[in-house]
């Protein structure tokens, strides 16, 4: 598992290469603030091999964060990011890994049924329960998520993750009420603390993809004050010192800027944004889709773009992200070694100050 003194020793040795405010705190130590995501790609050994190259460029260049879920590329993506770690020169205790359960994955490839292949695999032997699941492909019922936690760890060859997030709860959403998910999120988080008691994660968090940016009245809404509340009374029944909810993760970019100017989440007197509740309450904050799945690598709108440093549109893009206030990293796909040394060079320009920040959305 990632430490302070392996994660500081990392930035000792990378640190003096790049801007400002490049690594940031993040559990107990800290971490780089762009992170390698391994979404996308087919489930082929071409893409694995890859994955494979590109993290491990990034790992031995300045980038401490990797993150992945167990259904990403069906499997591969984890196996890919687990024998990265291996040929890596960064050391285990220097790397922030991340992983995810709730959808139901393939393995290896995406079967010819995919209906046959999730009730022989997983609802035949006892994995889930039919009524639990959403959309056919989606659980976050306790034993679920531990027996994926297990096939993460598993899959990557580790001991333990640093943080382990539930994975588009919203997506529970389309089968049962708020007030049920929410009941399911406590559940979760419940499993998730006696787990990290245990040792195998270092915290956990929620991912999402609506949840946290839409406004109180859309389907998909979930409340972080609530999820916050559900998590913080699974910490007290586990008799833990301190609450695991460690982070968020949600889209954020030039053209996805909903966490910060969507007043959603219960703060008081008042409605915060997502990236505002995460600030006050100290949880850390991974932004997906900083480029918009490589859309805005060809183009961000050109105002904005003159506020920001880099060589090229996407590490100014990138660096939008990394502006905001109270993100820790912006998460970009690791699709090849030129990609990675690219967005591992906007690193080396100073993002935004707060108040220059605040100024693109007057």
């Amino acid at each position: 598992m990632a430490t302070a003194a392996g994660t500081w020793g990392y930035r000792d040795r990378f640190g003096n290469a790049f801007g400002r405010t490049y690594f940031r705190r993040f559990g107990p130590g800290v971490v780089s603030s762009f992170g390698l995501g391994t979404y996308l790609g087919e489930p082929t050994d071409a893409v694995d091999e890859r994955y494979r190259e590109a993290i491990r460029t990034a790992l031995d260049s300045g980038v401490n964060l990797v993150d992945t879920a167990v259904n990403y590329r069906c499997q591969r993506s984890e196996r890919a990011v687990g024998d990265a770690l291996r040929a890596s020169s960064a050391g285990r205790e220097e790397v922030v890994v991340a992983t995810k359960g709730g959808f139901l994955p393939f393995d290896g490839g995406r079967p010819d049924d995919p209906g046959a292949y999730v009730r022989e695999q997983f609802v035949e032997p006892g994995l889930v329960d039919p009524a639990d699941l959403a959309r056919g492909s989606h659980s976050i019922e306790p034993d679920f998520l531990e027996t994926m936690l297990d096939r993460s760890l598993a899959n990557l060859n580790l001991d333990a993750v640093d943080l382990y997030y539930v994975h588009n709860p919203e997506t529970q959403l389309a089968a049962r009420d708020r007030e049920a998910v929410y009941d399911q999120l406590a559940d979760a988080f419940r499993a998730l603390e006696r787990r990290r008691a245990a040792g195998d994660i270092g915290g956990y968090g929620v991912a999402t993809w609506e949840a946290f940016r839409v406004q109180p009245d859309h389907d998909a809404y979930l409340d972080l004050a609530e999820v916050l509340a559900r998590a913080e009374d699974a910490a007290d029944v586990a008799g833990a010192d301190e609450c695991g909810l460690r982070a968020i993760q949600l889209p954020f970019n030039v053209g996805m800027a909903d966490a910060f100017t969507v007043r959603a989440h219960t703060g008081g007197d008042e409605r915060v944004s997502a990236l505002e509740f995460a600030h006050r309450e100290g949880l850390g904050v991974f932004a997906s889709a900083a480029l918009g799945q490589g859309e805005l690598a060809a183009g961000i709108p050109p105002e904005i773009a003159a506020e920001l440093e880099g060589d090229t549109t996407a590490q100014r893009a990138l660096n939008f992200v990394r502006s905001a206030p109270a993100v820790t990293a912006a998460l970009v796909g690791a699709s090849t070694v030129e990609h990675v040394r690219e967005n591992v060079a906007a690193g080396t320009f100073d993002p935004l100050g707060s108040s220059a920040f605040d100024a693109v959305f007057e």
